[in-house]
């Protein structure tokens, strides 16, 4: 038969058309076979929609958010209705080195239908607007940074980002387990300091409150000044305005927190150890000390020089915290020596410009009157909060929150069994990782019960009696949220405030340290019902107040 040539060149294309589409058909149905799961889950179910944009990290992007959850215990299933949120969010990439993985981590702020700030309580956590979708992707155990906030949240009474485990999708794919958890800022339920108004500029006003970020510069960092001391690689810590904002803080504001930290980073310079004169009366220390617990118990290899919190409340101290960023920490590091169990984190001296530590963390530790009565409270801490056994089975409550989704996520980032930076070990499945994490955490405690600074023996910390206590206070009566504990002391002593039903139950106990000077404590009570309380104050030789409190 035949073909002119105009035909038969006509007729292969409409074969190579047809032959294209077929193809990309095929895979078009694999693909969404692959992601258009359909499953029932333990764990909330958070759709996002961005209407074919794409998110990206120099920009918000308008887009919708709806969650399915019962919040009563019951299996979540994809098929259920998402009505326990939907509505419209601005939503953008975070991080910095983890935005070159290919699971993205997202920060969003919820939106109402006129795109203005909206306040919600996701998920149970108190209401608010801004929030974070975590990806853990290189940590494949999935929950070290949940590890480390739980556990700091069970030792000290600074806020600790609250968070729930979820899986997700974008644009009706699967993406796995993300973390869905609160961004550090100034609220009464997070970082609870202080409104800094413009008209702040003087007197008590301007005292506080202020929140202080050591970090790398992307993301929301950028502003701040340069200490005036050196570290150890002979850089300068630079200080950064996290709250308020940098184009927010008056110059008042900003000279008022430089000469702050100027004055406490002067007397740990001069290595003023003196409890009247000395750096003791800039820092509230039972915070400083918790921070370091965290940060070694993990051995996060970014602790303190980078990711690190410090804020300043009105007429108060200088507390350390919130912590923040875990992913790496927990034996997850194959350079700064990072897989070891040994090594003091506070010390370490390996890497180069940023990441080197303040210099006065090392210097803290130098001090008796700071490495004692730290080692006095690990040690009391060892025995019931953070016992291995306290340890282990928080790590066994995560792992199991999460269990029947981690198939899901592996066959979405099938990673197992494969080196991702930086990674030191790499097991062959789910088990060994968690596994190999559960050891090298029982022989980091151990190595840390040897060998953190200080003696921890009773007599480096004075017992306070009855008449060396200037004054005491609990307030509000009555409280609500949380009830604060106001102790001006003559000594250094370690403390426990309980506070009991009229029928004598327990429902609340904590324990904490003092130093010579005013101390502050905050003590959360939003899981504590309305009531009436017996409250009781005491220090290891003795009662020192107790009485009736009310819950409104």
């Amino acid at each position: 038969m035949y073909f002119p040539m105009f035909s038969l060149t006509v007729f292969v294309k409409i074969r190579l058309k047809y032959i294209t589409f077929l193809l990309f058909f095929f895979l078009t149905v694999f693909e969404l076979s692959a992601q258009d799961l359909s499953f029932s889950t333990n764990l909330p179910i958070v759709y996002i929609d961005t209407k074919g944009r794409t998110i990206g990290d120099k920009y918000r992007t308008i887009s919708d958010m709806e969650i399915a959850w019962k919040g009563d215990g019951s299996v979540n299933n994809t098929s259920d209705n998402r009505n326990y949120y939907s509505g419209k969010i601005n939503i953008e990439l975070r991080g910095s080195t983890s935005q070159n993985f290919p699971k993205k981590s997202y920060g969003f702020e919820l939106k109402d239908d006129d795109e203005e700030d909206m306040d919600f309580p996701l998920l149970g956590m108190p209401k608010e607007e801004d929030w974070i979708l975590y990806a853990p992707y290189t940590d494949k155990t999935l929950i070290r940074n949940v590890l480390a906030f739980a556990l700091a949240s069970q030792i000290s009474p600074v806020y600790t980002p609250r968070c729930r485990f979820v899986e997700l999708f974008v644009n009706e794919k699967y993406e796995g387990i993300y973390v869905l958890m609160e961004k550090i800022k100034r609220d009464k339920n997070r970082v609870d300091i202080a409104k800094l108004k413009a008209d702040d500029i003087t007197g008590e006003e301007l005292t506080g409150g202020y929140i202080v970020k050591i970090d790398k510069t992307t993301g929301s960092g950028g502003d701040g000044w340069h200490s005036k001391f050196r570290n150890i690689n002979n850089a300068k810590t630079f200080y950064q305005y996290e709250y308020p904002k940098s184009d927010k803080i008056t110059e008042e504001q900003k000279n008022y927190i430089n000469d702050y930290f100027d004055k406490f980073e002067t007397e740990v310079h001069n290595r003023n150890f003196d409890e009247q004169t000395g750096y003791m009366n800039y820092i509230n220390a039972t915070s400083f000390f918790d921070m370091i617990f965290i940060n070694e118990l993990s051995k996060n290899i970014d602790g303190y020089r980078l990711s690190t919190f410090l804020y300043k409340e009105k007429n108060d101290k200088l507390t350390a915290g919130p912590v923040w960023d875990y992913n790496i920490a927990f034996g997850n590091a194959n350079y700064y020596n990072g897989w070891e169990t040994t090594g003091i984190e506070v010390f370490n001296t390996l890497g180069k410009d940023f990441r080197r530590n303040p210099f006065w963390w090392a210097t803290l530790l130098s001090d008796s009157h700071f490495s004692n009565p730290m080692k006095s409270r690990w040690k009391t801490l060892r025995k019931n909060k953070l016992s291995d056994k306290r340890v282990m089975a928080v790590v066994d409550s995560l792992t199991a929150i999460v269990a029947e989704a981690v198939n899901r996520n592996f066959e979405r980032w099938p990673i197992l069994g494969e080196f991702v930076h930086p990674n030191y070990f790499v097991g062959d499945d789910y088990d060994s990782e968690v596994a190999w994490m559960k050891s090298w955490i029982l022989e980091r405690l151990s190595y840390l019960d040897e060998r953190l600074p200080g003696t921890g023996v009773a007599s480096s910390i004075q017992v306070v009696s009855n008449n060396e206590i200037n004054n005491y206070r609990v307030y509000p009566n009555p409280f609500s949220t949380e009830i604060s504990i106001h102790i001006q002391s003559e000594q250094n002593s370690q403390y426990t405030f309980c506070l009991f039903t009229l029928n004598g139950q327990r429902v609340k106990e904590h324990q904490f340290n003092i130093v010579k000077g005013a101390n502050r404590l905050k003590i959360n009570t939003t899981d504590i019902q309305k009531g009436m309380y017996f409250y009781r104050l005491t220090n290891t030789s003795a009662k020192i107040t107790s009485g009736k409190i009310v819950k409104f």
